[in-house]
């Protein structure tokens, strides 16, 4: 039987650990000359400078748009937002009880006073006038007898035929009678005014709306719609409010308008939309400034009168108002893009001898950016 002797165990084990020691002798100076490159590199290589964009931007030129300023009289507007109401308004009723026979306009018509707009039945009307004058003539008829018996009375009186007491009493009766022919004649004339209630006018000029009842309705005095409404719209009106605080220049531009024997202007413009400026629909003068402070809202309330010829503003339309207050004589102005706003309050730019913009700060006396 052969034998076999064992090999010793540390052999294998260090002949593996030879080439690993190897390899990391070799890893060592790879890194070692990686590191050496970049440091040399580093030395002999100089990157161009980047130029500083924000000393660009400093240094270049930049246009702009130039605007002279000017010296020259400019207008103080005070604007506040208004209601625009008609001038007059009034609501047609009928004065008497009865059946509506003619409707005699058009809706939307203008129409002056006096112009017949709807009748009602005046038969029985038409009746009363009749009966109260028959009731005239009657009493008219005793007045005269009762003339005659107090002349025959005072004749009889006179030569002792008669009593003094007969003839006081004739007389009595004759001032009876012409009393109660006058109460006749009040009759008639209400009799009349009932019947011409019948026959509804116009009472101002003006605009008819939309009719309230149709003909052949019962219609009555006490009806609250009417018939129609009639609305002045040449001239107009436009109530509108500013802040408490331009009361003083309110007050003196009306007195100095008093005092130059006219009156403060005012214009309306509409609202506007977006992207467009507001357009001028009219111009008219201050009519009324209201005579107390609303203690709610702090503002004052004023009325213009508006001539309205091609009938721009409408009643329960809204528009911006503007009263002119003031004209500044002489004033420096620039456009309004000019004026800049800063910590230190406004400024803007001044085009040197060198043609360089400097910054020079400002005082805005009055801003106007609607015209």
């Amino acid at each position: 039987m052969d034998v076999m002797t064992p090999l010793p165990r540390e052999a294998p084990a260090r002949d593996a650990r030879v080439p690993s020691r190897r390899r990391g002798r070799m890893l060592v100076w790879v890194l070692a000359a990686i590191v050496a490159a970049v440091t040399a590199g580093s030395f002999w290589y100089k990157p161009t400078p980047k130029p500083d964009a924000a000393a660009a931007r400093r240094d270049a030129a930049i246009p702009v748009l130039v605007a002279a300023a000017a010296s020259t009289d400019v207008p103080v507007w005070l604007d506040g937002l208004g209601t625009v109401q008609a001038y007059n308004s009034v609501i047609v009723r009928p004065q008497v009880d009865g059946k509506l026979i003619e409707i005699a306009f058009r809706e939307g018509q203008d129409v002056k006073a006096g112009d017949v707009l709807a009748r009602i039945d005046p038969v029985t009307f038409q009746a009363s006038v009749d009966q109260a004058t028959a009731k005239q003539a009657q009493d008219q008829a005793q007045l005269a007898n009762a003339k005659l018996d107090f002349a025959r009375y005072q004749k009889l009186a006179a030569t002792a035929y008669s009593s003094a007491q007969q003839s006081d009493t004739a007389r009595a009766l004759v001032a009876q009678q012409e009393a109660q022919v006058h109460q006749d004649q009040a009759q008639i004339d209400t009799a009349r005014a009932q019947l011409g209630y019948t026959t509804i006018v116009a009472p101002i000029d003006g605009r008819v709306g939309i009719r309230q009842v149709d003909a052949g309705n019962i219609v009555h005095q006490a009806d609250a719609t009417g018939i129609v409404t009639i609305t002045t719209l040449r001239p107009i009106s436009v109530v509108f409010t500013l802040p408490q605080q331009n009361l003083p220049a309110v007050a003196n531009t009306i007195k100095a308008g008093a005092t130059n024997g006219g009156t403060p202007a005012v214009q309306a413009r509409n609202q506007g939309v977006a992207g467009a400026a507001p357009v001028l629909l009219d111009t008219g003068t201050l009519a009324v400034l209201d005579n107390q402070v609303d203690p709610t809202t702090g503002t004052i309330k004023l009325k213009a009168t508006f001539p309205n010829p091609d009938l721009k503003l409408w009643p329960g339309g809204f528009v911006s108002v503007r009263l002119l207050a003031n004209i500044e004589h002489g004033a420096t102005t620039v456009p309004p893009a000019a004026v800049q706003r800063g910590p230190r309050g406004s400024y803007l730019y001044v085009i040197g001898a060198d043609d360089k913009a400097l910054r020079r700060d400002i005082t805005v006396g009055y801003e106007d950016g609607a015209t």
